[in-house]
C-alpha cells in the first residue's frame, strides 16, 4: 500500500473518530450533568428531592427534576414537576445550558424521594 493511501486512511479514520464524539456530544454532557447531580444528591436528606431553577427574562421557574436525557448531537431534555404538580419538560442546547440546582421538598410526602441517579441507573 502506497503511503498517500495509507496517510488518506489515517486521515478518514481521524475524520470519522470526530464525527463520533460529535454525534454523542450532548450524551457525553448529560452524563456530566447527571454526575453533577448525583453528586448534589448525596447531599439531600430524605425529605428532599432535586430542584432545578431557572430564571430567564426576569421570570424564575423552579421544578422538580425527575429525569434527564438527550438528543444528539446537541440537545439535553430535563423532565419533572412544577410544585403544583404540572408536568414540565425543558429542552435545551449544550451550549444553553444554565440552571441552579436546589433542595426541594418532595412533592408528595408519602412517597420515598425521587433521585435522578437511580432513575439513569435503572434505564441502563
Amino acid at each position: 500500500m502506497s503511503e498517500s493511501l495509507k496517510d488518506m486512511g489515517k486521515m478518514i479514520m481521524e475524520a470519522n473518530a470526530k464525527l463520533d464524539r460529535k454525534s454523542s456530544y450532548a450524551e457525553d454532557y448529560c452524563e456530566r450533568i447527571i454526575e453533577m447531580i448525583k453528586d448534589f444528591e448525596s447531599e439531600l436528606d430524605d425529605t428532599q428531592e432535586v430542584g432545578m431553577r431557572l430564571v430567564s427574562f426576569g421570570q424564575s421557574v423552579t421544578f422538580h427534576v425527575q429525569d434527564i436525557g438527550y438528543y444528539n448531537p446537541y440537545l439535553i431534555r430535563f423532565y419533572g414537576q412544577l410544585e403544583d404538580g404540572s408536568p414540565v419538560e425543558l429542552i435545551q442546547h449544550v451550549s444553553q445550558i444554565s440552571f441552579l440546582l436546589t433542595a426541594a421538598k418532595k412533592l408528595d410526602p408519602e412517597k420515598p424521594a425521587i433521585r435522578i441517579g437511580f432513575n439513569v441507573e435503572e434505564e441502563k
